[in-house]
């Protein structure tokens, strides 16, 4: 068929100018080598994935601002992705309710053919690029919403279309890709191209790009909820303690914080019903309960200003 001939011959010629998608005969006797060979090479690749983060601090800020500012307005963090991509999303936004206590909601990860694609490769998934906004809209997506498209390409058709419909809504849009100039970069306001090259594997954008994306994203959540007031001292203090080793690291963590034994500091999580912030505040400043329940809310959560106020 002469137009998918030519829609073929249109991707060849975007892919083979994709840094991600290059290959290089320095890697060609990859099956030659010794074990520890192979993971001193490997590893020797992987070492320029935080450097190459780091030339991006300045669009990562600008998202983290962005994402708090929105948070504080009641809005949600919403990542879109394909294959790797989409589960770094999803991953990341898994984990933020038992790290930092937040309602589901709050960080949604949304992937190229829903949650069977989170273990198994859906054929063709990534190519329709009418399916995020359709996700997107199911989610009512708003204005004070922030949508993360992450695409090692930086021209997955699902992320361009999602990020696309974003912007129509008023949503903060921001990419993260690992090519320069990338189509995803174009549709966002805020463009995080974290330019990892080619990969140990060629095309294997699992590799330094999802490694690159994992890192981006551990910054996104991770320091818009320090922002937010959900540490305190370095430490995670609205944390979820959903099981055993969650219950006795609340413990450790008022002990170490308040400078109690492990006893006083069980006693005090036991008065504020489990919550490790709420207990560091009634131990700091001999509030009961309910006058430390209010003080952190009057303070919006920032344990800092609540001991602040009730000193």
């Amino acid at each position: 068929m002469p137009n998918d001939d030519l829609r073929l011959t249109e991707l060849l010629d975007e892919l083979s100018r994709l840094s991600t998608e290059d290959s290089t005969t320095e890697r060609g006797d990859l099956d030659l080598l010794e074990t520890v060979d192979l993971v001193r090479a490997m590893n020797a690749e992987d070492r320029g994935v935080p450097d190459a983060v780091a030339a991006r601090a300045a669009e990562i800020a600008a998202a983290v601002d962005g994402i708090t500012a929105r948070f504080r307005r009641g809005g949600r963090l919403i990542y879109i992705g394909a294959g790797t991509a989409g589960r770094v999303g999803v991953l990341d936004a898994s984990e933020c309710p038992p790290t930092f206590g937040t309602d589901p909601s709050m960080v949604v990860g949304l992937i190229a053919g829903g949650e069977t694609a989170i273990r198994s490769a859906v054929e063709n998934a990534e190519d329709d690029a009418d399916a995020a906004e359709r996700s997107l809209r199911d989610l009512d997506l708003a204005e004070r919403d922030v949508v993360v498209g992450i695409s090692a390409s930086g021209r997955t058709p699902y992320v361009v279309g999602g990020l696309r419909y974003a912007r129509r809504t008023g949503a903060l849009t921001v990419a993260i890709a690992s090519n320069d100039h990338s189509a995803i970069g174009a549709e966002a306001e805020v463009a995080i191209e974290v330019t990892t090259g080619p990969e140990f594997i060629s095309g294997s954008t699992r590799l330094k790009s999802g490694t690159a994306q994992k890192l981006v994203v551990n910054m996104l959540t991770t320091l818009s909820m320090i922002k937010l007031g959900k540490t305190y001292r370095g430490v995670m203090v609205d944390l979820v303690a959903t099981n055993e080793k969650l219950r006795a690291r609340s413990i450790r963590t008022v002990s170490q914080l308040a400078g109690v034994g492990t006893e006083e500091a069980s006693d005090a999580l036991a008065a504020a019903d489990g919550s490790v912030k709420l207990a560091l505040l009634m131990l700091a400043t001999g509030a009961d309960a309910d006058a430390a329940a209010s003080a952190l809310a009057a303070a919006d959560g920032i344990l800092r200003e609540a001991i602040a106020s009730l000193a």
